[in-house]
């Protein structure tokens, strides 16, 4: 039967992890300093957060570093096993890291603002073990790299799905109303998310567990016309 894996971000405190893991989260976002956006915490208590977290889980760091020396010492002092480049890195920065972190996950982030986001996607691909795809505008005057809690073009991300040759997750704007749809329509290796399970900036118990049923309800679904 498929699985869609479940990525709950801007987590902020060891008692958020429990709860996200204790609820069938299969990874959780850790999100360092940022031009703007919601869930921003320092690197000590990401490090602290990534001690709590028992394997299987996964723990992604969200960098916007892009040079690769950066982004080396910021996964060293984070210790996260996955990091997420939420912006376009230089050309050779995956290479560096790999060779300097090699068992650290590197999933890059492509946001998806129109078609050219299918091929600047297949190309991450090379270098990437995932792509993510969000709703941020890295070209505006402050500079979004995710947390917007808006939805993108689904087409053009099922599109990348179809190109894809490695796994992608989907962010942007998903809510327990709407993951559903959006596992249909896209059909993604995973879905990530922030803002649409949380009350006044905190991690809902409530609508966290709605959220994960409607992604199991999703994945029966698809399973069926298999």
């Amino acid at each position: 039967m498929r699985r869609t894996r479940i990525k709950i971000c801007c987590i902020s405190s060891p008692e958020e992890a429990a709860l996200a893991i204790r609820e069938g989260a299969d990874a959780l976002g850790l999100v360092g300093p940022m031009p703007s956006g919601p869930g921003v915490i320092d690197d000590q208590l990401i490090s602290e957060i990534v001690d709590t977290v028992p394997p299987p889980v996964s723990t992604f760091l969200l960098t916007s570093e892009t040079k690769a020396e950066a982004i080396v010492h910021h996964a060293r002092r984070c210790r996260a096993d996955t990091l997420q480049l939420v912006d376009e890195v230089e050309p050779d920065a995956c290479p560096i890291i790999r060779a300097a972190l090699p068992s650290r996950r590197l999933v890059q982030v492509i946001h998806v603002e129109g078609q050219a986001s299918v091929e600047a996607a297949a190309t991450a691909a090379e270098r990437a073990d995932a792509i993510l795809l969000d709703s941020g505008k890295p070209s505006a005057d402050v500079r979004e790299l995710g947390g917007t809690g808006r939805t993108h073009d689904w087409s053009i991300s099922r599109a990348i799905v179809e190109a894809s040759s490695c796994p992608v997750f989907l962010a942007g704007g998903l809510t327990p109303s709407n993951v559903r749809e959006a596992i249909q329509a896209v059909e993604p290796f995973g879905v990530d998310l922030c803002s649409g399970v949380r009350t006044d900036g905190h991690l809902d118990e409530e609508k966290l567990r709605a959220f994960i049923d409607e992604v199991a309800q999703a994945d029966a679904s698809l399973s069926s016309r298999a």
